[in-house]
């Protein structure tokens, strides 16, 4: 079987002030960094051979990815589009309190219904779902007896953790995904298995709330 496991990023000072980051390009904050070490050192004790790393771009997912695959003193974290995060369009760079004054029918229906949202010059869940569905495909098409390490997003990990389980994306909401959050999946050539999920076990001597936000 082939393991994967599907990290979140560190937290970023948006994750802190409830600000929609999207594909913005945000940096980890200190404690991002902090969180993204102790990530790292959850890895290390799963003791993975010649793990491959692929990230999403972004600042934030491949400064965690680089910092943890320094554990393994690999030199080479792979960038994956397929796993930016989800295009919010007009809401990125928004504060939460806004959006819900601004739009607030569509925000209504994107905490009850996500999956019929498509957000103003943005993306919808399914766009997201499909291309890192497809990342991730073609990553244990590549690295079949290697263990995988993604560093993706909260919105492309819950989006795609339902299309590995066989969900609906009307379930986004019914999985939590805290920033540095760990997920384990194994796949047998057929499906996959969930082994793990929203583990933030690591994070616990941070003296610091994670949230998913």
């Amino acid at each position: 079987m082939t393991t994967i496991y599907l990290l979140r990023h560190g937290q970023t000072m948006w994750n802190r002030e409830d600000i929609f980051r999207g594909q913005a390009d945000i940096p980890l904050n200190d404690f991002g960094r902090q969180q993204a070490r102790a990530l790292a050192k959850a890895l290390e004790i799963e003791e993975l051979q010649r793990p491959f790393f692929i990230t999403s771009p972004l600042k934030r997912a491949r400064e965690t990815a680089e910092i943890a695959a320094r554990s393994f003193n690999e030199n080479k974290v792979t960038d994956n589009s397929f796993f930016l995060d989800i295009s919010y369009g007009a809401w990125e760079g928004r504060p939460l309190v806004e959006i819900e004054q601004e739009y607030p029918e569509l925000y209504r229906t994107w905490t009850k219904h996500p999956e019929k949202v498509v957000f103003p010059g943005g993306e919808n869940l399914k766009d997201a779902a499909d291309r890192a569905e497809k990342g991730v495909e073609q990553a244990v098409q590549i690295n079949p007896d290697r263990p995988i390490v993604i560093v993706a997003h909260r919105a492309i990990n819950k989006a795609l953790i339902c299309r590995l389980l066989g969900l609906g994306l009307e379930a986004f909401w019914k999985i939590r995904q805290d920033t540095a959050c760990l997920n384990k999946f194994h796949y047998n050539k057929s499906f996959f298995i969930l082994a793990r999920l929203n583990d933030t076990c690591h994070l616990q001597n941070l003296g610091k709330d994670v949230k998913d936000f």
